[in-house]
């Protein structure tokens, strides 16, 4: 759920040829939007609403659960699409031009989104609930909540990113260029990892539902957006009119968007009422894996950063790419895979109400270390023209 005013300094950033700065510097302001900053609040809100709404209207939530066809509820289908949306339309796939613009950056963060992170968030699920706190949950619980968990890990952060980027003052093309790779590659690669790891631990793997799922969450809202972004550009005289149209629009379905996400996560607590008053800790413990991979997945994207000597404007948003999540299409796959009521989705829902404070808390601490990586000159001069130019001292 991007600030979408604040990205269209980053679609103007990455446009205009003349622009030297970042978005936060065409901005002059750094800031997270009212809604972004306490999603959490939100999110926490509709679980306590949820629960109650759950307990009062039973028969309300299983006539719910019931308009569905197939493994597609109707209901959250048009939820996620909502959510999903704007996202697609905020990536401009013409940026993929660029990739080879900043390479060491996109390759530790393709190496972490792809090569790493699933397998470790699969492997910490593992850990604590087959393990750690097996005498705490039931052992068919358990499966389900690591299976959230593989979700929740296969998916990199689509929209929160750009966020993230601009509260660090990241280099505005470089941003765009790891979220359109990442979401070509999530089209081919989401599945395969997913079923991988359900496979590895014992989870059947439905692969007609979970292609289904990919289809309906990411590409066609892919799709979707790229031909909303062309319609949208054919009428603009510049690229600068083009940017500002997008802007605009995506500003206009943003709150369409926000209402997707509180209403799907109403819904869930309303299914998973029972379960949480029943186990009113459970919650915290599916926190603790979530939190250790955040942290640690930051640490392995940054570190790798540091010792490569990536300028911090890509160094901070490359691993924060990896460390953030698209919780959207988790959340709609784990309903498609294992239904409204399932510790899967469940855990996806955790997932987001754990994310922003523990991303403020890592964009608070690049912020603090940017003195640790060399500083870019330009967000849109290479290494090959960097080095050509001459020092200040020699340019008089």
């Amino acid at each position: 759920m991007v600030d979408y005013c604040d990205e269209l300094h980053y679609l103007a950033a990455v446009n205009s040829p003349n622009t030297t700065g970042t978005s936060c510097e065409l901005s002059g302001t750094q800031h997270i939007g009212f809604f972004e900053r306490y999603l959490s609040v939100w999110v926490a809100l509709c679980l306590v609403a949820g629960i109650w709404l759950g307990s009062l209207l039973p028969g309300l939530f299983r006539t719910l659960a019931g308009v569905e066809y197939g493994s597609v509820n109707f209901i959250v289908a048009v939820l996620i699409w909502f959510m999903v949306y704007p996202m697609m339309v905020a990536v401009d796939f013409s940026s993929l031009k660029r990739v080879h613009e900043r390479p060491r950056g996109l390759i530790i963060t393709l190496t972490v989104n792809w090569l790493i992170k699933p397998f470790t968030m699969a492997g910490l699920g593992v850990l604590f609930f087959h393990y750690f706190f097996a005498d705490l949950i039931d052992p068919g619980d358990a499966s389900q909540y690591i299976a959230g968990l593989i979700l929740l890990g296969a998916a990199p952060c689509t929209a929160m990113v750009f966020v993230w980027s601009q509260l660090t003052r990241g280099d505005a093309t470089y941003t765009l260029v790891q979220v359109a790779l990442n979401d070509v590659i999530m089209i081919f690669a989401f599945a395969p990892i997913v079923a991988l790891l359900l496979g590895v631990t014992d989870l059947e793997v439905p692969w007609a539902t979970l292609l289904l799922s990919v289809g309906l969450y990411v590409l066609i809202p892919l799709v979707a957006g790229v031909v909303t972004r062309l319609r949208l550009s054919s009428t603009a005289r510049t690229a600068a009119e083009s940017e500002l149209a997008i802007a605009r629009f995506i500003a206009r379905v943003k709150p369409v968007s926000v209402l997707g996400l509180l209403a799907t996560v109403v819904l869930l607590f309303g299914f998973q009422g029972q379960v949480i008053l029943e186990q009113p800790f459970l919650i915290a413990l599916i926190a603790v894996p979530l939190l250790i991979q955040s942290y640690g997945i930051f640490a392995v994207a940054y570190g790798a950063a540091y010792l490569w000597r990536v300028p911090f404007n890509v160094a901070a948003p490359c691993a924060l790419i990896g460390t953030s999540n698209f919780f959207e299409l988790a959340v709609a796959v784990a309903i498609g895979l294992f239904g409204l009521n399932s510790g899967a989705a469940l855990v996806t829902v955790v997932g987001v109400l754990v994310e922003v404070p523990v991303m403020l808390s890592l964009v608070a601490f690049a912020n603090r270390t940017r003195a640790w990586f060399p500083e870019s000159v330009s967000g849109d001069v290479r290494r090959g023209e960097r080095s050509a130019r001459p020092a200040p001292e020699e340019a008089g």
